[in-house]
């Protein structure tokens, strides 16, 4: 079992384009999403996951993910997932010893930017970039799953 501890903040302006590694588009659905869980297909770049994320319980939960042929990802989202999709491109940004993924969303979650980062430990310590604005972990409208049913543009 894989345990996934990570933070999500919303990103105050665009400094952090500076120190991004050139982005990726991801596309991803959702097969299924419960109270208890998520079940989700996800393309990216040139490669495909099938991921379980359980019902976030804090800033851990339990997630599975396994790679996937990318042509099987694309008849799923097709097929099966729940429309609109999440559509973002993410971005690696380095910043004192951590990594973090900020996500600028399109479609119907066109204005998003937010921040992620994955830690090893719920109280590991680390360095505010000054792009970083609110917390947003424990708000679940910030969930990609969430953003599926209640897309940003309609807040």
């Amino acid at each position: 079992m894989a345990t996934e501890i990570e933070r999500k903040f919303l990103v105050v302006d665009d400094d952090w384009q500076a120190h991004a590694a050139p982005g990726v588009r991801y596309r991803q659905g959702y097969l299924a999403n419960s109270a208890r869980a998520s079940i989700r297909v996800r393309l990216g770049g040139d490669r495909a996951w099938l991921n379980l994320k359980g019902a976030t319980l804090g800033v851990s939960r339990q997630e599975f993910e396994y790679p996937i042929p990318v042509g099987d990802a694309e008849r799923i989202l097709e097929t099966f997932c729940v429309r609109p999709w999440i559509d973002k491109t993410r971005y690696l940004v380095e910043h004192q010893g951590h990594q973090w993924e900020v996500d600028v969303f399109a479609g119907d979650n066109q204005g998003l930017v937010v921040a992620e980062i994955e830690l090893g430990a719920e109280d590991e310590h680390f360095e505010h970039p000054p792009w970083l604005g609110e917390e947003v972990s424990g708000d679940p409208r910030y969930y990609n799953a969430r953003l599926v049913e209640h897309p940003y543009k309609d807040w």
